[in-house]
């Protein structure tokens, strides 16, 4: 009789193998899904606290309200980051620069001056830069100032840099011009003398014809003259016609402002034109030498410029002051001498009320 074979025994070993290898799978899967949950909550707190500073309120001013930056031509991303964040009108660099380029910004950014308001968000100052607010500044040349007097704007200006010698008078356009800060000063005035050619060059090539004058330069002398003759925009075409009559018919030009420029260069008296002053020879004396003086005596604006190359058909010869800020014209000289009556007569009633 064969004998059963007996039954193994059933050991632990296997089975508690399999569970400890089960139990450091666990641990390692747990402790992989807490890392990454750490780094998630990480990377979520990061990215909030990012856009906290990005769109909540950036650094208070240092001193005011404002906080003024000059980003230069040229200047990369970086250069830019860095200027803010060193300027105290951002609080970090590094986000800008990521903002930037994730908004597409960084390729359309502006150089220029820019004021932020105290505290203003990043994602303000980037909208600001990337639309190009700068500050903007202008510098006005009233029509006929001399050149000097324009130096005079130009030298005083702080937004300016550099120095630029005195063009010839005449050479500059009268206008509002707009400015950067650090902009050089001889750039500027450049830019005054080309607008200036520009004007000349279009109204010179449409200039009525038969004129008394065959140069622009001559042109710009005797605009000069009209527009030191009257304050009056309606009056230059007729003062200029005045002037051209003149030269036509060869009288004398007869400016009291040509007398001032030969006594001071165009600077005011302060006082009327001595007896003395008008009897004195000097190249700019139109009362003692024919035709035009040898320069402008001003720089004139476009509408004196246009007047003179188109004057009225007038055959006015004569004006005087009317009283009212304005002139009255005459064709002969015994109208114009009953004109010169009444304004005498109302210089003397004004001389009485004010017990001069």
């Amino acid at each position: 009789m064969s004998k059963k074979p007996s039954p193994r025994k059933k050991t632990t070993r296997g089975k508690s193998s399999r569970r400890e290898t089960a139990s450091a799978a666990s641990r390692l899967t747990r402790g992989l899904l807490g890392a990454v949950a750490t780094f998630v909550a990480v990377g979520v707190l990061a990215v909030l606290a990012a856009l906290w500073v990005y769109n909540g309120p950036g650094p208070a001013a240092t001193s005011g309200e404002t906080t003024t930056v000059v980003l230069r031509k040229g200047s990369s991303l970086p250069e830019i980051a860095a200027s803010l964040e060193k300027g105290g009108v951002i609080g970090s660099s590094s986000i800008f620069m990521t903002a930037a380029k994730l908004t597409g910004a960084a390729r359309t950014l502006k150089a220029g001056e820019y004021e932020f308001k105290s505290r203003a968000s990043m994602a303000s100052v980037l909208d600001a830069i990337r639309r190009g607010r700068i500050v903007r500044h202008w510098i006005t040349v009233p029509e006929g100032l001399t050149s000097d007097m324009v130096m005079d704007i130009l030298n005083k200006s702080v937004v300016l840099t550099g120095e630029a010698a005195t063009p010839p008078e005449g050479a500059i356009l009268p206008e509002t011009y707009e400015v950067q800060r650090g902009e050089d000063r001889a750039a500027v005035l450049q830019r005054m003398m080309d607008d200036r050619d520009k004007v000349l060059n279009a109204l010179w090539a449409s200039r009525a014809p038969g004129l008394p004058f065959s140069s622009k330069e001559e042109a710009v002398i005797l605009a000069s003259i009209v527009e030191k003759e009257t304050g009056l925009p309606e009056e230059r075409p007729r003062v200029a016609a005045v002037f051209v009559n003149r030269l036509r018919t060869g009288m004398r030009l007869g400016s009291d402002p040509t007398i001032i420029y030969g006594i001071s260069r165009g600077r005011p008296l302060g006082r009327g034109i001595l007896l003395s002053e008008l009897r004195r020879p000097t190249p700019y004396n139109t009362y003692l030498i024919a035709g035009l003086p040898p320069t402008p005596i001003a720089n004139p604006g476009r509408a004196a410029l246009a007047a003179v190359l188109n004057p009225l058909k007038t055959g006015d010869l004569y004006f005087v002051a009317d009283g009212t800020g304005g002139h009255v014209f005459a064709s002969t000289l015994e109208q114009h001498n009953a004109n010169v009556v009444k304004w005498r007569q109302i210089e003397r009633q004004r001389a009485a009320k004010t017990g001069g």
